[in-house]
């Protein structure tokens, strides 16, 4: 058991989660997912929660398992072509993660999505909130771009674009 985690994650409120992503930051991060979208064929989500609480946080849940239960929450999975991808940010550890379905994991080594984590997690220590998850959502249409490009026939968006704070 961290203590000192478990102090940061009960004393993040929900305040600081406005401060850090007021509505301007959200149109702009929603708004760099449209742009993403319309270069490939995969769909982009963006998820911040301020802080574990109760059990997960108390047994120690990481950021990774947590992503995937969001992921899961979320339904980025249920895309017909297995392309959703989910950037995932836990604000009271400032940690990063990408959960990719298994249509984009299959194609983009996991080192990869881990880069783009480190970066992000850089510019959230100087408090850049909204350039870093620009500057993630920019990184990841590079290898969405790269492995799905836009073939013309895309399936109408099936996730939203409007990111989701927990």
């Amino acid at each position: 058991m961290n203590i000192k985690r478990i102090a940061k994650h009960l004393t993040t409120s929900h305040a600081q989660v406005r401060r850090a992503f007021p509505p301007s930051t959200l149109a702009a991060i929603e708004k760099a997912i449209k742009a993403s979208e319309a270069a490939h064929a995969g769909e982009v989500r963006f998820a911040v929660e301020g802080a574990l609480d109760g059990a997960p946080l108390f047994k120690g849940q990481p950021a990774r398992e947590r992503a995937i239960d969001v992921f899961s929450q979320l339904r980025i999975w249920d895309t017909q072509h297995n392309n959703g991808l989910l950037i995932y940010l836990l604000l009271a550890d400032r940690a990063v993660e990408i959960v990719a379905d298994r249509g984009i994991h299959a194609k983009v080594n996991p080192h990869e999505w881990s880069k783009v984590c480190r970066n992000m997690e850089a510019a959230f220590q100087q408090s850049n909130f909204e350039g870093g998850v620009i500057d993630g959502v920019q990184a990841v249409t590079r290898h969405l771009v790269e492995h799905f490009p836009a073939d013309g026939g895309r399936i109408a968006n099936e996730l939203p674009d409007r990111p989701v704070v927990l």
